[in-house]
């Protein structure tokens, strides 16, 4: 039997003193996994284990990081939904005390393969990581155990202070069976430093009251202001406020970044682009092209995922009404913001693009304008693929006689790379309980009741598919925007003209084209008032297509603010009442 411990430093460096299993057939195949006793000596740990099995010089490429080799990273971070994955299993772990052991056997959950005796013999390389939870009782209900944000933007593998083993490179057959021991020596880093202010770019953090009295525990929000040229210069001047809505940010990214110094010459690929980008924008932004306001990016990372989805939630708090309530009104004392209706936006993609038009339709008469790009789904008739009204199972459409698998993400080009139950086996080895951190996960934390164990009620069976049309009935009637509008459209309607504006590709990623097709329809079929929304579709463009099909989505998304502030402030200016400042900020 090989005992992992004091492994090399990753480099695919194959342990020398055995090929990785006991020399004779001991039962089924197995890991001992153990807590070294030099990374925890206080209380005994809960949380989630994740052992990941990775091929070495695979020479793959993930899906999402196009042209890297994968094998020159650890496991840890060659986990992901598509195909080209590598192997994880997940247990679930409760007083972990130091020196202790956890098993990882036939019984524990693998993804993609689901159990250890069907990994093929040959060459990996194993990796375990410790996810670490505490307990929070959300809203004084019951005992929950959940992984707290430590500053990462909550991502089990790089989540400071969580117990890992170092890589090292095995022979495994799950057939042979034996005894594989692997010890947890060694923790995750410190996040880098955050980035500095500048004269534009202030970082602040809010204490939410409503957020804080929910989950028993201080909750900050975090704010990344940019304040428009001249800002300092103008102490008369009052501003509008843009909110860009998206995932959670270490530095400045609107979708482009701030840059205040020329492009790096030596820099190459993606991220030379990101930089002229970057830089174009603080050009553009100093130098009068783009109107005068003041641009707003939060982080709201929380115990589910890297964002709250800025809305008012059973089992995550009222994340809605403290930015609403408390966070906006607080950036607008500090930075002299003019603090009414007319003169505040919000934008985004994806998630982003979701909670901007969440955002405006929850709190209509607090924004006037949401231009919402490539948004999550806005109809669960089309959950990307699966129709959950209809679907009895989130996984796979059956006939009388044969059955389909529901696709989750596709390439631009239509090629299928991952589908609904490889997706939610993926989320759930890396965590029970809707605790992954990922996608899928967080739409059911933020839209689902309380479960009866404390956890989000299942909006599906994770591991079958099997669909809770209870469950559906409450998102439907809590965050399904589409048929939130059509259901209150005599109020909300007059609130919402000039107000809403959608775009999206038609061959979005992750089939987000489809519900805003639906919504699109039963926009146009409105009357009293009849719906001016605007919609824009991207011929062949994948996500995130934000309303220019000239370049790629990877290029174009770096030029949203020049397309959409100067339109945003044209509405704010035609709307506003009269007496309004319209003209302090305008210099």
């Amino acid at each position: 039997m090989c005992v992992l411990a004091a492994a090399p430093a990753w480099g695919g460096v194959k342990d020398s003193n055995a090929g990785g299993q006991s020399g004779k057939n001991d039962g089924p195949l197995r890991f001992e996994v153990t807590l070294a006793e030099s990374v925890q000596k206080g209380e005994a740990l809960t949380g989630h284990l994740i052992l990941c099995i990775a091929k070495p010089e695979s020479g793959e490429t993930g899906a999402d990081k196009p042209g890297r080799k994968r094998d020159r990273e650890e496991p840890r971070f060659q986990i992901d939904e598509g195909y080209r994955t590598q192997q994880a299993f997940g247990v679930d772990v409760d007083g972990l005390k130091a020196g202790g052991t956890i098993v990882v056997d036939d019984a524990s959950f693998g993804y993609p393969l689901r159990s250890l005796a069907e990994l093929p013999a040959g060459d990996y390389v194993v990796q375990a990581v410790f996810n670490k939870y505490e307990e929070f009782h959300p809203g004084g209900g019951k005992a929950v155990w959940l992984p707290p944000d430590e500053g990462e933007g909550q991502h089990w593998n790089s989540k400071p202070g969580n117990p890992m083993s170092a890589p090292v490179t095995l022979h495994l057959d799950g057939k042979r069976g034996g005894v594989v021991r692997v010890v947890m020596d060694k923790v995750v880093g410190p996040v880098p430093a955050a980035e500095a202010d500048t004269q534009q770019l202030k970082h602040i953090k809010i204490r939410s009251a409503k957020l804080s009295q929910f989950w028993g525990r201080d909750i900050l929000i975090g704010a990344m202001v940019l304040l428009p040229a001249g800002w300092a210069e103008h102490p008369e001047a009052h501003y509008p406020v843009v909110v860009w809505e998206d995932h959670f940010q270490r530095r400045f990214m609107a979708p482009a970044s701030w840059r205040e110094t020329p492009p790096d010459p030596k820099a190459t690929g993606y991220e030379k682009i990101g930089q002229v980008w970057g830089y174009r924008f603080h050009e553009d932004w100093m130098n009068g092209v783009l109107p005068h306001v003041i641009l707003v990016v939060l982080n709201h990372a929380n115990p589910y995922y890297d964002d709250s989805y800025g809305v008012n939630s059973a089992n995550l708090g009222p994340y809605g009404d403290a930015i609403t309530e408390e966070v906006i009104p607080e950036i607008e004392k500090r930075y002299r913001g003019i603090g009414q209706g007319w003169a505040r936006g919000t934008e985004g993609g994806s998630t982003g693009g979701w909670e901007a038009l969440a955002a405006q339709i929850f709190y209509p008469d607090y924004y006037n304008g949401a231009w919402g790009m490539c948004p999550d789904p806005v109809d669960f008739h089309a959950y990307q693929v699966t129709d959950l009204y209809e679907d009895k199972n989130a996984y796979v459409r059956s006939g009388p006689f044969e059955s389909v698998q529901i696709p989750s993400d596709r390439e631009g080009d239509g090629d299928v790379t991952a589908e609904m139950a490889q997706v939610n086996h993926y989320e759930y080895v890396l965590g029970t309980k809707g605790r992954s951190g990922e996608q899928y996960d967080i739409w059911q934390a933020v839209f689902s009741p309380v479960g009866a164990d404390g956890y989000p009620r299942p909006i599906y069976d994770k591991v079958t598919g099997v669909v809770d049309a209870e469950t559906v009935k409450y998102w439907r009637e809590h965050y399904d925007l589409d048929a939130i509008m059509m259901r209150d459209w005599p109020a909300l309607g007059p609130k919402l003209e000039g107000k809403v504006h959608v775009a999206v590709g038609e061959s979005d990623t992750y089939f987000l084209n489809n519900a805003v097709h639906l919504m699109q329809e039963e926009m146009d079929a409105t009357r009293n008032p009849h719906s001016d929304a605007t919609f824009d579709y991207g011929p062949r463009q994948p996500h995130c297509y934000s309303g220019d099909p000239s370049e790629s989505t990877r290029i174009t998304r770096l030029t949203i603010n020049q397309r959409v502030l100067p339109e945003m402030v044209k509405h704010m200016l035609a709307t506003a009442p009269a007496g309004s400042d319209v003209t302090s900020w305008r210099y």
